[in-house]
């Protein structure tokens, strides 16, 4: 069983910058593509996308539950947006998107990086209570996934907003 370090998944979506890192930024709207996720609320005052504003996210798989605190760590908008979770006996993740645009679209690129590792003891439990095998490729399939179902709602979006150009 390996630990994490990083990973990344990219998806071309046929929707402006700007569209996609409103979605994404928006951490109440997480749930409409996380497969995981199922509320997010902001925390401490914050109200909306902003370096060191922080939010609980309400996770579910299968019949487990918990909670994190996120913070926002980078809020560029139309180019990145990244949070990190950092929770006693889970290590220190950054996640990470960041949008490249082009001619048709944009790239999102959603990533994370390990900064504090996590516990070999947290892998087993999710091997033992969930059973995720994998976590690496469990994870990566999770961001697949979820890049589908975003590119899915941000091309819808785009397509509604007046004055969003795109190409078909």
């Amino acid at each position: 069983m390996e630990r994490l370090t990083r990973d990344e998944v990219r998806l071309h979506v046929e929707a402006d910058a700007r569209t996609l890192y409103d979605l994404v930024s928006d951490v109440t709207r997480t749930p409409e593509w996380s497969g995981e996720v199922v509320a997010c609320e902001w925390i401490d005052g914050a109200t909306g996308p902003v370096v060191g504003a922080r939010f609980k996210a309400r996770n579910k798989r299968r019949w487990f539950s918990w909670s994190n605190h996120p913070e926002i760590v980078v809020a560029d908008p139309g180019r990145e947006f990244a949070i990190s979770r950092t929770e006693k006996g889970g290590g220190t993740i950054v996640w990470r998107y960041r949008f490249e645009p082009d001619s048709s679209g944009t790239t999102v690129v959603q990533s994370y990086e390990v900064v504090k590792a996590v516990p070999m003891g947290l892998h087993w439990m999710l091997r033992i209570v969930l059973g995720v095998r994998d976590l690496r490729a469990d994870l990566h399939e999770n961001m697949r996934a979820s890049l589908r179902r975003l590119a899915d709602i941000a091309e819808r979006e785009s397509l509604a907003r007046p004055g969003v150009a795109q190409s078909r």
